[in-house]
């Protein structure tokens, strides 16, 4: 696979310091990078797995009009994600074969503002009308961001998933299965709320979920939401709540084996849940028997796991590859 993860995903915003101190204290942690070029400033945050930039314009130019722009016509919020690429040249030939109309390959330099350092990458970005209508990057790291030191107990640790919103999930399939070559994990299907597609992309989840809306935008995808993972669900609770943050009570997920809460303020207006994993239990799958099916209890499923050629016990993480089983 070309992908190896994701890089990084982009909050627009119209003050930079109000949402580094919001990001500060929902993470409890400090940023790790700021710097400012190109009619923007940006805000770092490098977790486990991944960096959350914020970006807000700067000074009077072209490119700090286009982002207040944007900013007045869409909100703040999710603008794009970029995800990380061992071969940035490789990659570029492969978008350009599946038809993602990427722009030429830019190199890009930037330098923190606090201790003067510079990080490098090379990137590249596929055509907006090409992808749903969500803003996507590529980029190839020379070396690794510095990561954010915790501030307070309880951080949050590594980004769980990206959630993206669509109304047509077999087009949203095709683009980030067949084209990116990410490894679907999960296809739920729930009368309650719609339809869930899970696509791996190194340690986490790019989830894309449908809840029917009529009259909806049938042609373009939107970014929705974040789930942070966290290693002590009650203990980040009791922080976030000290701090004034509204955050529901702590309830089971609808992932198997995971706890979670909902953040309802102090995010930027992005939809943000949190997450912990709890300790797996033995789980047993079983196969059709005396011409019915069973449930599947690893798979969350009916009539439809196949991996098995006899009944088994299984001790694995959620949503194992099935190259695994």
């Amino acid at each position: 696979m070309m992908i190896t993860g994701l890089d990084h995903v982009v909050v627009l915003l119209a003050d930079i310091k109000a949402g580094a101190a919001a990001y500060e204290l929902l993470l409890g942690r400090a940023p790790s990078w700021r710097s400012q070029s190109d009619g923007a400033e940006t805000v770092l945050f490098t977790l486990d797995n991944m960096t959350l930039e914020l970006m807000a314009p700067a000074g009077a130019s072209p490119a700090a009009d286009r982002i207040r722009s944007v900013i007045k016509i869409w909100g703040e919020g999710l603008a794009s994600i970029c995800f990380r690429v061992g071969d940035i040249a490789k990659m570029h030939r492969r978008l350009d074969r599946l038809a993602l109309k990427p722009d030429p390959i830019a190199e890009v330099e930037s330098r923190d503002s606090d201790s003067g350092g510079t990080l490098s990458w090379k990137r590249t970005r596929a055509a907006t009308d090409m992808t749903r209508g969500v803003r996507m990057f590529f980029l190839e790291l020379a070396q690794e961001r510095p990561h954010s030191a915790a501030t307070a107990a309880a951080p949050i640790l590594a980004l769980d998933h990206v959630v993206v919103s669509s109304q047509d999930p077999e087009r949203a399939a095709a683009l980030y299965g067949a084209r990116l070559g990410l490894d679907m994990a999960l296809d739920r299907s729930h009368q309650e709320w719609g339809q869930l597609m899970f696509f791996r992309c190194g340690d986490l989840i790019v989830e894309v979920v449908r809840r029917p809306v009529a009259g909806a935008d049938q042609a373009h995808d939107k970014l929705w939401g974040l789930s942070w993972r966290v290693a002590d669900i009650d203990a980040t609770h009791a922080r976030l709540v000290a701090a004034g943050i509204d955050v529901s009570q702590v309830r089971i997920g609808r992932k198997p084996g995971t706890r979670v809460l909902s953040v309802r303020n102090g995010t930027c207006g992005i939809h943000t849940l949190l997450l912990e994993r709890t300790a797996r239990a033995s789980t047993r799958c079983f196969l059709p028997s005396r011409g019915g099916y069973e449930y599947c209890a690893l798979h969350s499923q009916f009539a439809s796991c196949v991996l098995h050629p006899t009944p088994l016990l299984i001790e694995r993480p959620i949503w194992p590859k099935q190259s695994e089983l």
